[in-house]
C-alpha cells in the first residue's frame, strides 16, 4: 500500500509529457532522492508498483487524447471494412475531376463575314446570333434571331468540337427564316480545312420549282423554347445537305452565300442565317 501510494503521488506530481507519456526518467531521479527505504518501503516492490502505475497512466492519457468518434473498426474476415470505415492506406482525392469537354452539334465560331448590299440586320449580335441552336418560328413566320447576308454576302462558320461526318442521309442542316411562299435561297459549301471548298448545287434560277438544292427554302420548326430536336431532319425544319452529294467524308467548315435572287431593300436583304447543325458527326481531332 505504501509503495502504491508513493507511486501515485509521484504520478500526480510530475504528470505527463507533451506527447502523452509519463516522464519516467524524472520520476526515477525523484525516486532516488526520496530515500524510500527510510519510509519503510521495499525498493523492488516500489519499482514494480511505479512501473505498473506509469503504464496505466500513460494508457489513460492516450485514450483521453483520442477523438471520441475515432473508435477502431475491425475488418471483416474477408478483409472488407464496415460501412463508413476508411482504409487509411488508401489515398482519397476529394477534388472535383475536370469535366469532359462539352460537345454540341451547332457551329462554334464565325471565321469570316463578308456582307453584301442590303445587309446589316443582326450584325450587332455577332457572333452569337448565328451560333448555337435555331430559333424557328414555324411555317407562317420568320425568326428574328438571324443575320442578313445582303446581296451576294457570305459567311464562313467552323465546328470546333463536333464535325460533320458522311452518314446515312442528311449530314448537315442549315436554318434560315423563310415561311411559306417567301424563300430566300443561299448557296452552301463545305470544307475540311477551310481552304478547299465543295459546293452543293443550288438551282437559284428555278423559283417555280422551289430553288432545289439551295438553303433558305424550308421553314424552321425547332427552337430553344419548344424542345424540337434541331438535329432531326424529320421534325426540325431547315434545309438538309448530304456530304456524299459533294464527295466529302467529313466537313469542319460551312460557307453560306446569298444566291442573289432575293429582295435587298433596307438592312435585311438576302439570305438570313439562323443556325447550322450537324446531324451525323464525330468529335473534332
Amino acid at each position: 500500500m505504501q509503495a502504491r501510494w508513493l507511486a501515485c503521488a509521484l504520478v500526480l506530481s510530475f504528470g505527463c509529457s507533451e506527447d502523452g507519456g509519463m516522464v519516467l526518467e524524472d520520476m526515477r531521479a525523484f525516486d532516488g532522492s526520496m530515500n524510500v527505504m527510510d519510509a519503510g518501503v521495499d525498493a523492488d516492490a516500489f519499482d514494480a508498483a511505479l512501473d505498473a502505475t506509469l503504464a496505466d497512466a500513460a494508457s489513460d492519457a492516450r485514450m483521453d487524447a483520442a477523438p471520441m468518434d475515432a473508435a477502431p473498426m475491425d475488418a471483416a474476415a474477408d478483409g472488407s471494412l464496415p460501412d463508413g470505415a476508411v482504409d487509411s492506406d488508401v489515398l482519397i482525392d476529394t477534388g472535383t475531376p475536370d469535366a469532359p469537354p462539352m460537345t454540341d452539334p451547332f457551329a462554334d465560331r464565325v471565321v469570316s463575314f463578308t456582307p453584301g448590299a442590303g445587309a446589316g440586320f443582326g450584325e450587332d449580335d455577332l457572333p452569337d446570333v448565328v451560333l448555337g441552336p435555331p430559333e424557328g418560328a414555324g411555317a407562317s413566320a420568320g425568326s428574328l434571331d438571324v443575320l442578313s447576308l445582303g446581296d451576294g454576302g457570305c459567311i464562313v462558320l467552323e465546328f470546333t468540337d463536333l464535325i460533320a461526318l458522311d452518314g446515312a442521309g442528311v449530314d448537315l442542316l442549315v436554318f434560315e427564316n423563310p415561311f411559306v411562299g417567301f424563300p430566300e435561297p443561299g448557296i452552301v459549301s463545305v470544307s475540311i480545312d477551310g481552304e478547299g471548298w465543295s459546293t452543293f448545287p443550288c438551282a437559284s434560277d428555278q423559283r417555280d420549282e422551289g430553288f432545289p438544292g439551295c438553303a433558305g427554302t424550308q421553314p424552321v420548326f425547332s427552337s430553344s423554347a419548344n424542345g424540337i430536336d434541331a438535329t432531326d431532319p424529320s421534325v426540325a425544319g431547315g434545309d438538309g445537305f448530304d456530304l456524299a452529294d459533294v464527295g466529302l467524308e467529313r466537313a469542319r467548315f460551312v460557307r453560306v452565300c446569298d444566291a442573289g435572287v432575293s429582295m435587298y431593300a433596307g438592312i435585311s436583304g438576302g439570305f438570313d442565317l439562323d443556325a447550322v447543325a450537324v446531324v451525323n458527326g464525330e468529335p473534332a481531332r
